[in-house]
């Protein structure tokens, strides 16, 4: 008898473009590929995705009234959230401040930009390499995943891993291979 596997409807996670030829969209996304170091243009739509979201759900929440309880509550919820993730300040913490938000916001959010300015990177394309190879990890979790988001919270406890070479870990494959020749050449030299 077969095994019945657990089977799940994923969501989309992204939306195309109306028009895939406009010049002025392919440049500007273009400009933040190289910019953030993605991928490809499917992650930039994916933020954009994500953003379109969250403006909707402040936009129906901002056509109720004031004293609404489903707007006090999803609203304070959801501006919590944007602080949390630091996308908005303290200051402008109100609905209409989640509309004026962008695309580079979020991207400025992300694992690999945090890594690379923090400097442990030497370009935006290294800190994604060093993520992905399992180098980073956030507080004590270990996070492979370039796109995370990062809170303001654990922003400072962006590090290397435990077990990486980079961190305090063993030295890497190459640092193993030149040492053992480093020997090899100083035991010739003694006999």
């Amino acid at each position: 008898m077969p095994t019945n596997a657990m089977h799940r409807n994923y969501r989309k996670t992204s939306k195309t473009p109306r028009r895939p030829y406009e010049k002025e969209r392919l440049d500007a996304e273009l400009k933040l590929v190289g910019e953030y170091g993605l991928r490809c243009k499917r992650e930039i739509w994916r933020v954009q995705f994500a953003l379109a979201k969250l403006r909707k759900a402040a936009r129906t929440l901002l056509t109720l009234d004031p004293k609404d309880p489903k707007r006090i509550f999803e609203g304070s919820a959801l501006l919590r959230r944007m602080s949390r993730y630091g996308l908005l300040e303290e200051g402008e913490l109100e609905l209409d401040a989640i509309l004026q938000l962008s695309t580079q916001k979020l991207l400025e959010r992300r694992l690999q930009t945090k890594v690379y300015k923090q400097g442990l990177a030497k370009s935006i394309h290294h800190a994604r390499v060093l993520i992905r190879q399992r180098h980073i990890r956030v507080g004590a979790q270990l996070v492979n995943v370039p796109s995370f988001t990062v809170r303001t919270s654990s922003e400072k406890h962006i590090d290397f891993a435990v077990n990486s070479p980079y961190g305090q870990g063993p030295p890497g494959r190459n640092a193993k291979k030149r040492a053992a020749a480093r020997a090899a050449a100083g035991g010739d030299d003694d006999e």
